[in-house]
């Protein structure tokens, strides 16, 4: 089956948009820091809470931190088997199985009431649902385009989850004020449950023998494969160099907007001290940054498609060096509006990598096992946190977050090298 020249069947648009809404429920992760804000009290952790939250207890920091942290690496790891799923029984099956392990999740978090439960539902069930459920949306709606268009839907569907905090942390403070934190988890663990079964049902591959628009009328597998490259299997694909180059890649886009969204809050804190504002309505921030974050996945997805993967990786990481490089200064500065430029900046470089890698894999190694084939190069995602934990340390020891600000930008200024040394494998004849 060949779409017409220069068009996509309308429901290639309906599965882009139902990942999207997949997505939207899975990034609950980036509003954590609303639920953190309230269960965070260093001088009363270990203390039980009173009123609404009666059966809760209150945390230190690195107790909050945890299941988050535990989250985003079982996330990580999640998103291998949630791509042999998807490739094995399809977008659907995998939606619905990671959908469903989150809403659990919310739902033993907010009935266990403790930081065990906190661990084992958002931390465990919530990083299983996260990983099964991103793995299938975005795989799915690739295959319905050509490699010229490959950039701007990978950044659709993944901005859905990037764009999660927008109304999550909104939402997810009203629940708390109104319904207390086990309310609020409860509450959303339903919601993304009947919302994520629902869309789910929309997910699906093109039919046997469709060729993309773009790519080429003849509908033969040989006439696909001489435009969009070889569909690589997973054994060939971790023997190239190339692989491991996209991993590296990914860690180094990832640390440095990683660095600043675990800092955000500190950050705006040392910037405007004594700005009551920002204190009290702190989800501001985190809706800020999830609205750049989205914003990036898509915008970077479309220019890349224009002006190639390699130039806009290329420029994301450059102007986010410089300014991660500028923020000692900004910081000092005490600017409010140059630090929102720069920190929007860092989330939209972010954002950007999580569009870019999808679309550089479908263009390395072909469409036909991108689900297993992202979720190994996801790997490079999982372990950029690590600048989060360095940039702890170094705060620690020398009081501030300033030599952290310039190791990486110095790791993003190798990226940009590496990443115009990395070109498409030639598979041996």
């Amino acid at each position: 089956m060949a779409a017409p020249a220069g068009k996509v069947p309308g429901q290639a648009w309906v599965v882009v948009f139902a990942g999207t809404v997949v997505n939207l429920c899975l990034g609950i992760l980036y509003a954590w820091s609303v639920w953190a804000k309230e269960l965070v009290n260093v001088d009363l952790a270990g203390q039980p809470m009173t009123g609404m939250n009666e059966g809760w207890i209150y945390l230190t920091n690195a107790q909050a931190s945890t299941p988050f942290s535990l989250a985003v690496m079982i996330f990580a790891l999640s998103m291998i088997p949630g791509g042999r799923i998807h490739d094995k029984f399809g977008p659907r099956f995998g939606a619905i199985v990671g959908g469903l392990c989150l809403a659990v999740g919310c739902i033993i978090a907010g009935v266990m009431k403790s930081y065990t439960g906190l661990i084992i539902g958002f931390g465990i069930f919530g990083g299983v649902g996260m990983g099964i459920g991103y793995a299938a949306p975005t795989p799915a709606a690739l295959k319905w385009f050509g490699p010229h268009k490959r950039g701007m839907i990978a950044g659709l569907v993944v901005g859905g989850y990037g764009g999660a905090a927008i109304y999550i942390s909104p939402l997810g403070k009203w629940l708390i004020t109104n319904y207390g934190i086990t309310g609020s988890f409860i509450g959303l663990g339903v919601l993304f449950a009947a919302v994520i079964c629902v869309a789910a049902q929309f997910l699906a591959w093109p039919p046997e023998g469709y060729v993309p628009p773009g790519a080429t009328v003849a509908a033969s597998a040989k006439n696909i494969a001489a435009t969009t490259g070889k569909d690589w299997s997973v054994k060939e694909m971790v023997k190239t160099w190339q692989f491991y180059a996209l991993v590296i890649l990914f860690i180094g886009s990832t640390q440095s907007g990683l660095l600043i969204i675990a800092n955000a809050a500190g950050i705006l804190n040392s910037a405007a001290a004594g700005i009551p504002f920002f204190a009290a309505n702190a989800w501001i921030l985190a809706s800020y940054g999830g609205l750049v974050n989205a914003s990036g996945r898509v915008g970077t997805g479309v220019y890349s498609d224009k002006i190639g993967r390699d130039n806009a990786y290329t420029i994301n990481c450059a102007i986010s060096a410089v300014c991660l490089a500028a923020m000692p200064a900004i910081i000092a500065s005490k600017s409010i509006v140059l630090l929102f430029i720069v920190v929007g900046i860092a989330y939209w470089q972010y954002g950007g990598g999580l569009s870019l890698l999808p679309s550089y894999t479908a263009d390395f190694f072909g469409s036909k096992n991108l689900g297993v084939n992202y979720g190994l190069v996801f790997i490079g995602w999982g372990l950029g946190f690590f600048m989060a934990r360095v940039a702890g340390t170094i705060k620690d020891i020398t009081g501030s977050l300033d030599l952290a600000f310039y190791i990486s930008a110095g790791i993003l200024v190798a990226m940009v090298i590496l990443c115009r040394l990395t070109k498409k494998p030639v598979p041996k004849s």
